[in-house]
Formats: structure tokens, sequence, C-alpha cells
């Protein structure tokens, strides 16, 4: 087994994720499912090994949705995916099609055509999207699943392009689909957290839940056991020699707070750097890495979304809790968070950070422990962030 950060992990090499596996199979007998997690935590590895080594009894259909900015553009891929998989039976999307002849008043080519939705049709992508599931569903007696990874980031996108009501509309339609189709699953991953784009759209007026009917399954960090598991295999995999596999294994595993990407990294930068390999060599791997002027661990994104997705009154109270959090030595309850808030911010809005820190939970950022209080969550993300705010 190699390291490979940011690339293609065979299902096979998917480490300590079967238990999360069993969890999300279960959550979708019954309902759709929202995958929610820090970035490189391995979603996409874990939905593509789910599509790999599908169940009895269930359809699986991956698509990744980065670069999809239109809803028309969303049914055109389903609708590929869809006549993809009907292809396999030699049949066709033919409620679809008969729908785009009728809009177009064109002829749509018969079995083996790939179909291009004319812009003519466009407006109708709801009516479509629609025909499309139900040419599906008639075909088969399966539980289809869709699993649709960057969903949150095509919705960003819709929206950024063509305004929040189509991408409620869109949102409302795919809950519709899902009430209306009791076969028909979801499951909804991505980089951006979901929440940051219905966030935006409630201020805009929105007052739907579209996801009240989905699980919430959090990926955390691989577990000690495991996250030493994956690091041993990978040292072991690329020939490394040092004193103590285990040693090292658990070391790595450690420093990076059991992030199977980090991991991946650590180990790639130990076959770079050559040589025995030693628990000093790995302090300085990361110790480089968390002050890298080219940033190759991509450690300034947890600095620069805040300005991406947070609203304008929103990003300075999220900056100077996380300085404060940063900084802090120990946990702290709402009232310290708050004084020592203070002394980087004029302000006496408590009620703007309390609705800030929820954000900041979603964001997978900081934690609430039993008696209240908050502490960054990943104390290898408090150290990035302490040195690149010029904390430490």
């Amino acid at each position: 087994m190699k390291a490979n950060p940011g690339g293609y992990i065979p299902s096979a090499e998917v480490v300590g994720r079967d238990s999360l596996i069993r969890k999300i199979w279960r959550s979708l007998e019954r309902q759709s499912v929202v995958l929610t997690a820090e970035r490189r935590m391995g979603k996409t590895s874990i939905v593509k090994k789910m599509a790999d080594e599908v169940q009895s009894g269930k359809l699986p259909i991956y698509r990744d949705l980065e670069g999809i900015k239109t809803p028309v553009d969303f049914v055109q891929v389903v609708l590929r995916d869809v006549e993809g998989y009907l292809s396999r039976q030699r049949v066709t999307a033919g409620r679809t099609r008969k729908l785009l002849s009728e809009l177009s008043g064109l002829e749509i080519g018969g079995f083996g055509t790939s179909i291009k939705i004319p812009e003519i049709a466009a407006p109708h992508w709801k009516e479509l999207l629609s025909k499309t599931i139900e040419d599906l569903g008639e075909n088969q007696e399966q539980i289809i699943i869709f699993f649709w990874d960057e969903l949150p980031l095509m919705l960003y996108d819709i929206k950024r392009a063509s305004g929040e009501d189509l991408a409620m509309e869109l949102l409302d339609t795919l809950r519709a689909l899902r009430q209306s189709h009791s076969q028909l699953r979801m499951v909804f991953t991505g980089s951006i957290g979901l929440h940051h784009v219905l966030h935006s759209l409630k201020q805009s007026g929105y007052a739907n839940d579209p996801t009240n009917d989905m699980d919430m399954v959090e990926v955390t960090p691989l577990a000690e056991a495991d996250a030493k598991r994956l690091a041993q295999r990978l040292i072991e995999g690329e020939g490394i020699q040092t004193d103590d596999v285990s040693r090292l294994a658990q070391r790595i595993a450690k420093i990076v707070d059991g992030m199977p990407y980090f991991i991946h990294l650590v180990v790639d930068n130990l076959v770079e750097k050559g040589g025995a390999a030693s628990i000093d060599a790995v302090e300085e791997i990361v110790t480089t890495a968390l002050t890298d002027p080219q940033d190759r661990w991509h450690l300034s994104h947890y600095t620069g979304r805040v300005n991406q997705y947070y609203t304008v009154e929103e990003q300075p109270f999220a900056l100077a809790l996380l300085d404060v959090l940063a900084s802090a030595q120990q946990s702290l309850s709402f009232a310290a968070l708050f004084n020592l808030l203070k002394s980087g911010l004029v302000t006496e809005d408590d009620e703007r950070a309390r609705n800030v820190l929820p954000l900041l939970q979603r964001d997978h950022y900081i934690a609430q422990k039993a008696d209240g209080t908050f502490c960054f969550r990943f104390p290898l993300i408090q150290r990035s962030w302490r040195l690149q705010r010029g904390l430490a």
C-alpha cells in the first residue's frame, strides 16, 4: 500500500471505515443521507467504496457534481447516468425522451443515442428530472441510491450564478422526489458544508428545511487504532526503514489527529526525505508544513474559507472567536470566551457571537464539551491557525 495524498484510493485500501459504512447502509434502508465532515476525512473514498461494494438489492449511481452550475446541467448528468444504466438492459428513458421531443419539436434518437438537452427545454428542468427518475424506477425494483459528491458546491455555484431562488427550487424539487419515490435514496457530500448554503438561503427568505427527511452522518477522523494501522501499512508498503514501526505509526497518527489525508502526506514526505525514519523526522515534517510559504498541505483553506462562506457581519466574530480559542490553553465557557473576544473586537453583541458558534461547530473548527465549554476541535488545525494568524 503506497502513500497517495489527495489521489484516488482503491476501495480495498480504505482503512477503518467498515463500521461507519455499515451505519450509512443501515440509514439508507429507510432514508437518504447527508454526509458531513471536515475536509480531507475521506468522504469521497467512503462513498466510492460503497458504490464499488454495493449490497444486494441496491443500485448505486455515483457522480461528482463539481463544475455543475445550472439545474439543467444537473439534469443532464442525471439523465446521462440513468441512460447509462438503462442501456445495459437495452432500454431508454422513454418518458424523458418523449417530453424532450414535445418541448423541442425534434426527434430524439433511439437506443444508444446520447441525449443532449436543448436550450429550449432548460426552463422545464424540474419536469425532465421527474421523468428521468420515473424512467429509472419503472425499469428496476432495487433501491436506487444517487451518491452525489460536491452537491453543496453545485448549489453554491447555482446560487452565485443564477440567484438564491433557483437554488431553493432545486433543493425543494429533490426533497419532493424523495417523498414521492419510496425506492429513491440520495447521499449528499462535499467539501463545502451544506449548512452554509442553507444558512445563506434562509437569510434570503428561504423558510423550508429541505433535508429534514435525511439522516445526518458525520465522517470523523479515524479511531486511534485505525489511524495507526493506516500509517503502519503505508510505512511498510513504502519500504521505509525505522527502528520501531509501531511507535512511528502511532506518532504519525497522533500528530495529525487521525486524519487520513495528512497521514498519507506525512508518510509521503518521509519517502521524499529518504533514509531511516524517526519520530524527530515526523515532527520536523509537520512543523515545516505548518510554516511552508507554498502551503503544500493547503492549510490556508481553514483561514480563507471564513471570508468565503461567512457573511460580512459574521466574519469578524468568527475570526475573533477562533483567535481566542486557538490561543487558549484550556476550554472556555461562553462568558470567558466573549470577554476575551472583546479584547480584540469592539462589540457588546453577545447574541451575534452565540449565533456564530454553532456555525463554527458545524464547520468542525471547534467543539463544545459536556460541561458547556468550547475548544478547538483538532490540535493540528489549532497550531496552523495560530501560526497563520500570528498568534504563536
